[in-house]
């Protein structure tokens, strides 16, 4: 199905709702059925919430991935809570840790139309599916209706000028490029220079991701962003990093070497669908206080939705 939400003026339709729905619990059945069946086990036919049940709670979060810190203020939250009601029981305690688990997490900023072009910068290590999800947001760009332009400024592999070629033909838009080794700047430069000639809605900016050197990624972003400034006086207005979710903890570091480097402003999870590790979600959310924006729950050409963090837990946990 298409990716509906992009902008602010979107709205899902009832039977593109379910489907969306129907989708994501598909996407998340590996987590659900791993790691939060466990969860749900554990709280099944509590009448309270005692030390045994917390640790249990405890064990199950963290073995999900999602992080110690996350953690334990889920668990703090959960035993403030129950101190304050004399029942708890299981239903309860579920609802519970649904809400509390949905409030770490921040609702992504829909695109504002009136802004145009709208620029996004995409930053990411090789390998976790960067390209991919610069070919899916185009398509569902387009889908909605929106003039798009590709920028490859991750001029460091040949490979991945390719990729984006490849991206924009199949989805029939144009791409901005110079080649392997060419300045990031002047390709991002040249690429707003033609959006704003055709008058397109969007632009994907393709970065290079390496962090052998966090010094060298810091200036390099900073100078793409510098460069785009001189047309745009307010680009990148997002800078999208995207995560490789089936790398658990691993993604958890990227985030935060990026996050260092440059002005991450929403979060793209990849390869949702493959791993049951898709607690790390609610952890690099809460940790690094960036909004999950899309997510990727299967390999075909839509399997990208707009994040929503309440159906999102609701599919972890299941009905």
């Amino acid at each position: 199905m298409a990716l509906f939400g992009l902008f602010s003026r979107d709205k899902k339709t009832a039977p593109e709702a379910q489907e969306a729905r129907q989708d994501l619990e598909k996407g998340l059945e590996r987590s659900r059925q791993g790691v939060f069946a466990r969860l749900t086990r554990a709280i099944a036919g509590r009448s309270r919430v005692d030390d045994d049940v917390l640790d249990e709670l405890e064990e199950v979060l963290i073995s999900g991935d999602v992080g110690v810190d996350t953690t334990l203020k889920i668990i703090k939250r959960v035993q403030e809570r129950a101190l304050q009601d004399k029942y708890v029981g299981g239903d309860e305690l579920n609802a519970m840790l649904r809400t509390e688990i949905a409030d770490l997490m921040q609702d992504p900023a829909p695109i504002d139309p009136a802004v145009k072009p709208y620029v996004i910068m995409v930053v990411g290590v090789n390998g976790v599916g960067k390209t991919t999800t610069i070919g899916k947001l185009a398509n569902a760009f387009k889908q909605e209706g929106k003039e798009v332009v590709l920028g490859a400024a991750d001029t460091f592999r040949a490979a991945a000028v390719d990729q984006l070629r490849i991206w924009s033909e199949r989805v029939g838009v144009p791409l901005v490029q110079q080649g392997m080794g060419a300045d990031p700047a002047s390709v991002a430069f040249d690429t707003l220079q033609s959006a704003q000639a055709k008058g397109a809605d969007v632009v994907l900016i393709d970065t290079a991701g390496r962090l052998h050197n966090k010094v060298n990624l810091m200036n390099e972003l900073t100078k793409v962003r510098n460069v785009m400034r001189k047309l745009v006086p307010d680009a990148p207005h997002e800078v999208l990093l995207v995560l490789d979710a089936s790398t658990g903890q691993n993604a958890v570091e990227q985030a935060r070497q990026f996050t260092k480097a440059t002005d991450v402003t929403a979060l793209a999870l990849t390869k949702l669908d493959g791993t049951a590790k898709g607690g790390v979600a609610i952890g690099i959310s809460d940790q690094f206080q960036v909004p999950i924006k899309y997510i990727g729950i299967g390999e075909g050409i839509n399997d990208l939705q707009v994040f929503d963090k309440h159906a999102f837990v609701d599919a972890l946990f299941g009905k």
